[in-house]
């Protein structure tokens, strides 16, 4: 059995975990971002945490094959570098002190993508074409085509979630107006959920302390008529998004992972419904959409098999 370490590095938390080539996850460990204490620190962090993983599941670094870090920016994968993580404050980063602690080769790659393949492999696809989607924070996309992740010529690519849905609409934090992500991510739908609750108190959602983004999906299960329409609004978002995704691409498969995507097939059934309804392709055989298998775990998973 040949063994793989994952990393998710985020900007609160850095995940990581020992994969199998099977792509099952033998151990995992979760330790904090200290953004504060500088890449330094972080990069040290990483590899302690390779280390630590390792102790924990009676092995040594020395067993394990490579280290895949899926990484919130821009990277340079050939040559080690992270050119860019805003989050972290990351500007030019090399992980080749992780390589010479541990001892064992690394690849870096985006974070979406390394989510996007982790999805690829769980749903043991072999699809030519594959996308990624993960309502969250923001929107986060990797896309697969020929079993490879695609990127762009400058790494840079695949940034969906930063195309425009409307015209002028909600400033994004990327120097746009009307991105995608401003409409249909989990973060878009806590704004959604709030201000429509300020419209209408006498809503049952007005009784809750803590707004997140199952609260209008539960509400709408209780028949809450404000609920109901926010619901079907954040709907009509995410599956406009990906009616121009799949008129670009045409893909075999696109997968919907985040927070939103444990809503599960109910959620899934009605996105599915009105891109069906609208994509420009009528008469040919339909992209399959599906929700997430890993979830959190996509991230470890893609960037341990990559």
């Amino acid at each position: 059995m040949k063994y793989y370490i994952g990393i998710d590095l985020g900007g609160t938390n850095i995940a990581g975990g020992l994969v199998d080539e099977n792509g099952k996850i033998l151990k995992k460990i979760s330790v904090p971002t200290e953004v504060e204490r500088g890449e330094n620190a972080i990069i040290d962090n990483i590899a302690d945490l390779c280390g630590k993983i390792c102790d924990e599941s009676n092995i040594k670094l020395s067993q394990v094959e490579k280290i895949g870090i899926g990484v919130p920016g821009t990277v340079d994968s050939e040559n080690g570098m992270i050119m860019f993580a805003c989050n972290l404050n990351f500007n030019k980063v090399s992980i080749k002190p992780i390589e010479e602690k541990c001892g064992v080769s690394v690849k870096i790659l985006n974070d979406a993508d390394a989510a996007a393949y982790g999805e690829y492999v769980a749903s043991g696809s072999t699809a030519d074409s594959f996308i990624c989607i993960t309502l969250g924070t923001g929107i986060g996309s990797g896309i697969i085509i020929n079993g490879k992740i695609y990127n762009g010529f400058n790494g840079a690519g695949g940034e969906i979630g930063h195309t425009t849905l409307i015209k002028d609409g909600v400033q994004c934090s990327c120097g746009r107006k009307g991105c995608w992500e401003k409409y249909a991510s989990a973060t878009a739908l806590v704004s959604q959920t709030k201000a429509a609750i300020k419209n209408n108190p006498e809503s049952i959602m007005s009784k809750e302390t803590v707004i997140n983004g199952q609260t209008a999906f539960r509400a709408a299960d209780k028949g809450d008529e404000t609920a109901l329409k926010v619901v079907e609004k954040y709907i009509e978002y995410v599956a406009e998004g990906l009616i121009n995704v799949i008129n670009i691409f045409q893909p075999k498969k696109v997968v919907i992972g985040g927070g939103i995507s444990r809503e599960g097939e109910p959620f899934i059934s009605r996105v599915r419904e009105f891109v069906y309804k609208y994509d420009y392709n009528k008469y040919l055989d339909k992209t399959e959409i599906t929700a997430a298998e890993l979830f959190n775990d996509a991230g470890i998973v893609g960037a341990a098999l990559y």
